[in-house]
């Protein structure tokens, strides 16, 4: 089964940055290079956001209007790899962070086959 890994959630400060990964395990052989990662959050009672998508060769990125200017998306195919660097965080970044495979670049959650699990971000001082 296919099974995306998030990791590099924490607690910081606002002001400071963390570094999300996401990673594909649980099938040998699969590679996220053909598929579109889209970075998705969902904070304690509201829906699921989507914040940032980057298209499988990487030459095309967006973001939301509310992390745009502080986050930026990239991808390392050789390394199996998107990351997602989060700088001058907000507290209202809180969020748990999911990365999310699929064949259309998008923010729309339903858009994407393949989940991981989560990674918690808290903003806090």
């Amino acid at each position: 089964q296919v099974q995306l890994v998030e990791s590099g959630g924490g607690l910081v400060r606002p002001g400071g940055s963390l570094r999300l990964s996401c990673a594909a395990s649980g099938f040998t052989g699969f590679t996220l290079a053909p598929y579109a990662i889209g970075w998705v959050r969902q904070a304690a009672g509201k829906e699921r956001e989507g914040v940032s998508y980057i298209s499988s060769s990487g030459g095309d990125t967006a973001y939301a209007d509310s992390v745009k200017g502080r986050f930026t998306i990239s991808r390392d195919n050789a390394k199996n790899t998107v990351y997602l660097q989060m700088d001058s965080l907000k507290p209202e970044d809180t969020a748990v962070y999911y990365c999310a495979a699929g064949a259309v670049a998008s923010y729309f959650p339903g858009d994407y086959a393949y989940w991981g699990q989560g990674t918690q971000v808290t903003v806090s001082s």
